[in-house]
């Protein structure tokens, strides 16, 4: 068996350490393998691969000081295909379908290594990123654990992405409106009256406006408030914060929703992709 992910995935050491992938080999009767597939980042020409040996400090400086859009270039169906050859069952994790190609790229890829093998291959279209894309890794090994079917599986993790939550604060609006996310009007008038733009993930995994907030001292009070009024049985998920050289940030909004007993609150640090959406100071949780 094999999990691919995007390097949307802010998957980090620790939580790869925290897998006991032989108690895990011994309850499915399998080998599991992990592969991250990465993206690839373009400044002014300048290729950044979103893989272990990315300089995420060169990339935010290059970022702060190009005026263009920047570029990004999902994995391949190549490099998803490769991953999907070395098991007979494959799961695949993705950015939300809304947000890039690399669902497309891996759907392709799996239509591929169908026509010449006999396998099990499943795409989740996370319908979000970044901390998304953590939480429905850390299911997929909950529910792989189990030792249930591989349909089974499926329809549980699907379940969870329906019923997730993303939310994230840029503080530098610069990429947003670089890149077409939110208009150069609305994202000047903003940075112009320090108006604060609490985003959110749609059921469809696009990104909308949730709040606009006033001040940088409000937001994150403002965030924890919507994350309560969600309503949801706290005890019961696991919440997800990335941010992106924002430690304190994150630490501080990890303070403000412990009243509402999460059952873990896990703190990741964005890869290069989450970098380029929410830029340098954002902040992405997950419930």
């Amino acid at each position: 068996m094999i999990i691919v992910a995007d390097s949307s995935c802010d998957v980090n050491k620790e939580i790869m350490d925290s897998i006991n992938i032989k108690e895990i080999e011994d309850k499915i009767n399998d080998t599991l393998s992990i592969d991250l597939v990465p993206f690839k980042i373009y400044v002014d020409g300048t290729e950044f691969v979103d893989d272990k040996n990315l300089d995420r400090d060169k990339l935010i400086k290059f970022m702060h000081d190009s005026p263009n859009p920047i570029r990004t270039s999902c994995p391949s169906p190549g490099e998803f295909l490769e991953s999907f050859m070395k098991s007979t069952t494959s799961f695949a994790i993705t950015i939300s379908k809304e947000l890039s190609g690399a669902y497309n790229s891996a759907v392709t890829a799996k239509n591929i290594a169908l026509e010449q093998k006999n396998k099990f291959i499943h795409i989740f279209n996370s319908k979000s990123a970044s901390t998304g894309e953590v939480l429905i890794f850390l299911k997929l090994i909950e529910e792989i654990k189990k030792g249930i079917s591989n349909n089974e599986i499926v329809n549980n993790v699907e379940q969870y992405i329906s019923d997730m939550k993303t939310y994230f604060i840029s503080e530098d609006l610069g990429n947003l409106i670089k890149n077409g996310r939110i208009s150069k009007i609305n994202g000047l008038i903003a940075n112009i009256l320090n108006v604060k733009l609490i985003m959110k993930s749609n059921e469809l995994g696009e990104i909308e406006l949730a709040e606009k907030v006033r001040g940088s001292s409000k937001v994150f009070n403002r965030l924890a408030e919507i994350i309560e009024s969600t309503n949801v049985n706290f005890s019961e998920r696991i919440a997800v914060i990335s941010h992106a050289n924002a430690i304190e940030k994150a630490l501080g909004l990890k303070a403000k929703i412990e009243k509402l007993r999460f059952k873990d609150i896990i703190i990741v640090e964005t890869n290069g992709l989450s970098t380029s959406y929410v830029n340098d100071g954002g902040v992405i949780i997950s419930f």
